[in-house]
């Protein structure tokens, strides 16, 4: 029968790894407040490792902290701290080892090189964590949640912070991150990697090196999300690179230098998103085709869409743009004349960066009204041929 071992306080019981060895499966270890420096902590058989009142496990710059090597193991409830750092093994905060339905919940980790790892785990739920690292570089650094060669994974409700990317996912199958807050991450907030039918909904990207990177994956769906103030001269809220048949809903890009930027995408659908205040709020390279793009909110961006080619394989269709300057004589609430997203000045920034300099001179916007007049360097094909007068939502 699964029993419970007191660790630490006015129990005789000092050592974790003591309490590990002790326990059977099913057994919960409660371990009260103090300063554990036992380092490297293995967990080999199915037991519930709780903290009272968040005790800490101190790795001393030398050790990965809590190694789980068994199925259906909880960690719930500890202050994990000062990982080693090496560039040759991935030393991890908590570090799951080919194991499944692993709960790793309402812990706290700071100053770790990655915070929580799994590699070759299924159907494990990572759970309402706060992971806070420090390092100024990449090299230095590892992901806060690392995922990789995993299945079913459930990443919740975490707020990750000072990382290198703050979730990373690689051959990541069938798996959700949901409600989670991303922020002042060195590289990425969230990096999918040959990544496949994911979903990621209801999160928060705020001031990362960049929002999001979805690279060489397909069936991903991203609903929900908020991508704020990822600036710099490569930033984005959104990159898409090499993704195929995904969706992107209901998401808010506000702040972003490019709120989406897609190169070799295919097949996706962008509907009832919000663009507001980006510098660019779409750029879609020549290689991207049938990207429908229906139903979003164009506000206050410096170029809507940008592109560099003139051949044009997608379709926008009944967005709202807050530019057009058409009107709607037979009143249906949709613009009697096409509205072409992409300007002249806009094409010559593409192939000429330093000509933003001349951004809000006269000249850019006289480029801007002859093309209208007389188009000849923005792609033909692409227009709104259906723009609303009023808002999609």
């Amino acid at each position: 029968m699964a029993g419970t071992i007191q660790v630490g306080g006015k129990y005789a019981l000092t050592s974790i790894k003591k309490a590990i060895s002790l326990a059977v499966e099913g057994d919960t270890i409660l371990v009260h407040p103090g300063i554990y420096k036992e380092g490297n902590i293995i967990i080999n058989k199915r037991i519930f490792l709780k903290g009272v009142k968040l005790p800490i496990l101190d790795g001393e710059h030398k050790f990965e902290l809590i190694s789980i090597k068994a199925n259906g193991v909880v960690v719930d409830g500890f202050k994990i701290v000062h990982s080693g750092v090496s560039s040759m093994e991935d030393m991890g905060g908590i570090k799951i080892y080919d194991c499944r339905d692993v709960v790793i919940q309402n812990n706290v980790l700071e100053d770790t090189f990655f915070g929580i790892y799994t590699q070759f785990g299924k159907n494990c739920s990572i759970l309402n964590n706060r992971l806070k690292a420090y390092s100024k570089e990449e090299q230095q650094s590892g992901n806060g949640i690392h995922c990789w060669k995993s299945d079913s994974m459930r990443i919740i409700g975490n707020t990750v912070s000072g990382h290198r990317d703050g979730i990373y996912f690689e051959f990541v199958t069938h798996s959700i991150i949901w409600r989670n807050y991303s922020y002042e991450n060195i590289r990425y907030g969230l990096h999918f990697m040959f990544s496949n039918e994911d979903a990621y909904i209801s999160n928060q990207f705020k001031g990362n090196g960049a929002g999001v990177a979805v690279m060489f994956s397909h069936g991903v769906k991203m609903f929900s999300n908020r991508f704020e103030e990822n600036w710099g001269d490569a930033s984005y809220g959104l990159l898409l690179k090499e993704i195929s048949d995904s969706y992107i809903e209901a998401n808010i890009f506000i702040k972003n230098t490019s709120g989406i930027y897609m190169e070799g995408a295919s097949r996706i659908q962008l509907f009832k998103n919000l663009f507001e205040n980006n510098g660019w709020a779409l750029k879609i390279q020549a290689s991207c085709m049938d990207i429908e793009v229906a139903n979003n909110n164009f506000l206050g961006n410096s170029f809507d869409v940008s592109t560099n080619g003139s051949l044009v394989l997608n379709s926008f269709n009944g967005n709202f743009w807050d530019k057009y300057e058409g009107y709607d004589l037979n009143k249906d609430k949709v613009g009697d004349l096409p509205y072409r997203p992409v300007s002249m000045y806009s094409m010559i920034v593409e192939k000429h960066p330093p000509a933003m300099l001349l951004f809000r001179s006269f000249i850019t916007t006289l480029l801007d009204k002859t093309e209208k007049i007389l188009p000849s360097i923005t792609p033909e094909g692409l227009k709104d041929n259906f723009p609303l007068m009023k808002k999609a939502f």
